[in-house]
């Protein structure tokens, strides 16, 4: 007896898996393949979708795409994760963060929730989208800096799916400097000139003459803020001149002050004094007084605190380094540029490789985890430098 032909309402031929329900749709199932019925409105791509109906792929190009996934090792089911999903999935995967990277996932986990990006299902994120949501992002007013650092983490995730074999490429692997200008300021470092009048203005300055001493010690150790404000009695040698970095203090609105540990080995690391740093610490320890007896973890005697005697943290430099400048600029002709802490250990990264510094030795000064970090990053070439580089070189 022949087999039964099916056919659509339009009498042709319907494939193994291929049905027609009555209210005119098409359905492919096939349970070898392991997935859910698909559905389509048209059988093949010429056909016309109905009136009121959403465009669509058709069942014979849903099948190809869902045959060649099957023979691909495609997984159906981690296809049809959504962007949020993915993103969560990856963070999973890495533990033992530090407090503002958590904090900063959950500030990006909540911008894609905003965005129509997070709701999409992977498999259906093409270059197309992600290059419209960084310019979402830019329009929304959110910096550069920050769009390249959340594409990182979304291009890190899209791996970790076609890692996972839920999909093929990767939509976040694109420049972003051909999609947005980056209007990212550059760091600058202060010029000799600059670092001789505001430290000479600060010794005199009946306001900012006590914070004197704290300026030096950025401008001659290329500390981060954060070390800075960390360092205790202990962590200080003054037989052997050396500063002793092995933990960051912060503070947080939710937990207050709490101690962090470098980022890697090598932001643990003894740092020389120089004289000028030596000469400052010996004023700082002498003047030590009425100091209040506080303890963060297992960390006391801090060495820089307020006048409450509470250890200070970065915003108490940053809010006074604002009013500083604003000072100096208005009895100075020569204008002082906008300055924060980090501007003190850029500074100090660029005096030190343009007098020559070793790279590996300067790497270690500043901590950080790769020299490329330490050249690319802070060491900024001039005309100065480099006719004072060629002069030596030809002398």
């Amino acid at each position: 007896m022949a087999k039964e032909v099916r056919r659509d309402n339009k009498g042709r031929i319907l494939r193994t898996g291929e049905s027609q329900r009555p209210d005119g749709r098409y359905m492919y199932k096939n349970s070898n393949l392991g997935t859910k019925p698909i559905y389509s409105w048209k059988l093949v791509p010429t056909d016309k979708v109905p009136k009121n109906k959403r465009p669509d792929l058709s069942l014979r190009e849903k099948i190809a795409e869902l045959e060649k996934d099957f023979s691909d090792g495609i997984d159906p089911a981690g296809k049809k994760m959504t962007v949020c999903q993915l993103y969560k999935k990856q963070n999973s995967l890495r533990k033992n963060v530090k407090r503002n990277t958590v904090k900063g996932r959950k500030q990006f986990m909540n911008l894609l929730k905003k965005d129509f990006l997070g709701s999409m299902t992977i498999d259906t994120v093409k270059l197309s989208d992600a290059k419209a949501w960084a310019i979402r992002m830019s329009e929304n007013g959110i910096a550069y800096s920050s769009i390249r650092n959340y594409k990182r983490s979304l291009k890190a995730s899209f791996y970790l799916a076609i890692q996972d074999d839920y999909i093929r490429k990767n939509p976040f692997d694109f420049k972003l400097s051909d999609v947005l200008d980056d209007d990212t300021e550059e760091k600058i470092a202060l010029t000799s000139e600059q670092e001789t009048n505001l430290l000479a203005f600060m010794k005199v300055d009946k306001v900012y003459r006590k914070y004197y001493d704290e300026v030096v010690i950025l401008l001659n150790t290329g500390l981060r803020i954060s070390e800075l404000c960390g360092l205790t009695l202990s962590d200080i040698d003054m037989r052997n001149r050396s500063i002793d970095v092995n933990h960051q203090l912060l503070k947080d609105s939710e937990i207050g002050y709490y101690i962090e540990l470098p980022k890697t080995k090598n932001g643990k690391r003894e740092i020389p004094m120089a004289e000028q740093t030596y000469q400052a610490f010996k004023r700082l320890l002498k003047n030590r007084e009425n100091v209040i007896p506080f303890r963060v973890e297992n960390h006391s005697n801090f060495l820089f605190n307020t006048q409450a005697g509470f250890p200070k943290i970065a915003c108490n430099y940053d809010s006074m380094l604002r009013g500083l400048v604003k000072k100096y600029n208005k009895t100075h002709d020569e204008q002082l540029p906008h300055i924060t802490p980090h501007t003190f250990r850029h500074t100090f990264c660029t005096n030190m490789a343009n007098k020559g510094m070793n790279p590996n030795t300067l790497q270690y000064i500043m901590g950080h985890s790769n020299i490329t970090m330490t050249l690319n990053y802070y060491a900024h070439g001039s005309y100065a430098s480099a006719k004072a580089e060629m002069d030596r070189l030809y002398a």
